[in-house]
């Protein structure tokens, strides 16, 4: 009887070396999880948790994106026609495609100084005029000059016309300067896209009368599809 209970008791030594174990194998769990990194158990883990070394920004300062949130492939060329809208895919009207006309303003005049000078498109597609035209008077020794005031608000913008319909620029023939001539033809030359640049050869405009009476006041608009907003800036002149 006594035997048996000798045989389950415990010796006090072997339960305080239980004790000492348990609580140092505890100790060197608790050291381990203090370590940096070591939540993530992996190498790749405590990369990703710690603050990198390589970054360029300095203290209260924020990183941002780059302007139009994207790269260079996806974004908009800077060479899109000139900001024409879809004039980048419009050619521009050549001599071959245009129908030229000149029509007196007050036809009953006498001095005969108002023109409307207009071109048609008689392709069968649209087609772009730029700026103005280079309008030469008879023997005059350099083209007209253009009254700024009639570019429209954007004067890179062409102005396109479709199949059969027309441009128009208002010619003042005469402003009542010196050295008037007698002028039996007018000639039309078109530019191209960059102001100043010509786009062609000259070509023969109709005259209205047999003859004109031009001196060195001449002056021409900008192209526009309205005929009488190139009008109203000769007219008064």
């Amino acid at each position: 009887m006594n035997a048996a209970v000798r045989k389950n008791h415990q010796s006090p030594r072997g339960w305080k070396s239980y004790v000492l174990g348990t609580a140092a194998v505890a100790a060197l769990l608790a050291s381990t999880a203090c370590e940096p990194g070591s939540a993530g158990g992996s190498d790749d883990a405590k990369g990703s948790d710690q603050p990198s070394v390589t970054s360029s920004a300095k203290p209260g300062e924020t990183a941002s994106p780059k302007p139009g949130g994207g790269s260079s492939a996806t974004g908009g060329s800077d060479d899109d026609g000139g900001g024409n809208g879809d004039s980048g895919t419009i050619a521009a009207c050549t001599a071959d495609e245009l129908g030229v006309s000149a029509t007196l303003e007050q036809a009953d005049s006498e001095d005969a100084r108002h023109v409307l000078i207009t071109v048609q498109n008689a392709g069968d597609k649209k087609c772009n005029v730029y700026h103005y035209p280079y309008i030469e008077i008879g023997d005059a020794q350099a083209p007209a000059p253009v009254i700024e005031d009639s570019r429209g608000p954007d004067p890179v913008e062409p102005t396109t016309i479709a199949p059969g319909e027309e441009a128009h620029a208002a010619l003042l023939v005469a402003g009542g300067a010196r050295d008037d001539y007698e002028a039996k033809s007018i000639t039309l030359t078109l530019q191209g896209g960059k102001l100043g640049s010509k786009a062609g050869e000259p070509i023969d405009v109709p005259m209205p009368v047999d003859t004109l009476y031009a001196d060195d006041g001449q002056l021409v608009t900008y192209w526009t599809t309205a005929s009488g907003v190139a009008l109203d800036f000769i007219m008064s002149k």
